[in-house]
């Protein structure tokens, strides 16, 4: 009989590690003067929503889904806004259904951050505005203006029940490989910023050429002037993409960690579902290898926000659990 692989044993045995932390997680931990909340950066893949993985069986509904998830910890991160514009009406339904207190972090649109997005996927009046030749896939660099600026009026329309009410955690502005560390890349974050306007966002690089010897501390001094919160992450090594994980506190307001596990063989892989790429179950002793690096940006940042995006499954939601009890100072069973 093959070996388990303890990274992805499977939901079940998954759900027994979760078992052990029920309660962790549920309320944003205090940690000196900061408040830290945990949670996961999906409440609706399908491989989550499946029979027996996390939601209770009585759970059928989309706001049965979201009713739950949200007694359950006190973040979320959306991940649909990246594919498609945000609709208002949703977010006003968002607000009805979760607590006081609980937070939406948001993706970006892909347009927003120079990615592709596909045309069948836009509103349909921008559909129609654009050129016959562009069918599937389309850049912002490749719009007019006109669209362009249509399209962050929109993002930022869909998002405005959250942020109005308090309950936007920050747009996560998450850019991609071929984004490399230029005077062109940093005014386009600067530019960005100037969009959002009072909105508060954070930064996601995915070039570790941002932060090798000869860029690290331009990039950190470029961040820390302009008071832009930079996401930290837990990613797969050894790909070009890959990040090191450093403690990197550049905002006054907020620090955002985000753990993408380390499944390398596909980090980088095109052709395969999404949802595999961040297939990987964290174990105790990687987990706490973030405890005091969540410990020092809860020492200089007042709100830090710890999301797990290896949604497979219950892994994420397991671990999310597993490292707020690590925070908390509970002992591992």
């Amino acid at each position: 009989m093959a070996e388990r692989n303890p990274h992805d044993p499977g939901p079940e045995l998954a759900n027994e590690r979760a078992d052990a932390h029920a309660t962790a997680a549920r309320e944003p931990l205090r940690i000196g003067d900061a408040t830290v909340r945990i949670g996961t950066a999906s409440w609706t893949d399908p491989t989550m929503t499946a029979p027996g993985v996390f939601y209770p069986p009585d759970a059928t509904s989309a706001e049965d889904r979201l009713v739950y998830y949200a007694n359950q910890f006190p973040i979320v991160e959306v991940d649909s806004t990246y594919y498609a514009l945000p609709a208002r009406r949703t977010g006003e339904l968002w607000l009805e259904r979760t607590p006081p207190d609980f937070v939406f972090d948001i993706k970006a649109h892909a347009l927003m951050t120079g990615q592709p997005s596909e045309v069948s996927r836009l509103p349909k009046d921008i559909r129609e505005s654009l050129t016959a030749e562009i069918t599937k896939r389309v850049y912002a660099r490749d719009l007019p203006r006109d669209i362009v600026d249509e399209v962050w009026t929109r993002f930022l329309d869909g998002i405005e029940p959250l942020r109005s009410s308090g309950k936007l955690g920050a747009v996560f502005l998450q850019y991609p490989r071929w984004f490399f560390p230029t005077s062109e890349s940093r005014d386009e974050i600067l530019a960005a910023r100037e969009r959002l306007g009072d909105t508060p966002f954070a930064v996601e690089l995915r070039h570790a050429s941002w932060f090798n010897e000869k860029n690290r501390d331009r990039t950190l001094a470029f961040l820390e002037k302009h008071e832009i919160p930079f996401v930290m992450v837990d990613a797969p090594p050894g790909t070009k993409s890959s990040l090191p994980p450093i403690t990197a506190i550049t905002s006054p307001r907020l620090a955002v960690v985000r753990f993408h596990g380390r499944r390398t063989e596909t980090w980088e892989q095109s052709g395969i579902p999404v949802v595999e790429r961040f297939r990987y179950l964290y174990d105790e002793q990687q987990l706490a290898e973030w405890v005091p690096r969540i410990r020092e940006a809860a020492s200089r940042a007042p709100e830090v926000h710890v999301l797990m995006n290896n949604c497979y499954a219950n892994y994420g939601t397991t671990n999310a659990r597993e490292i707020a009890d690590l925070l908390a100072g509970s002992a591992w069973p």
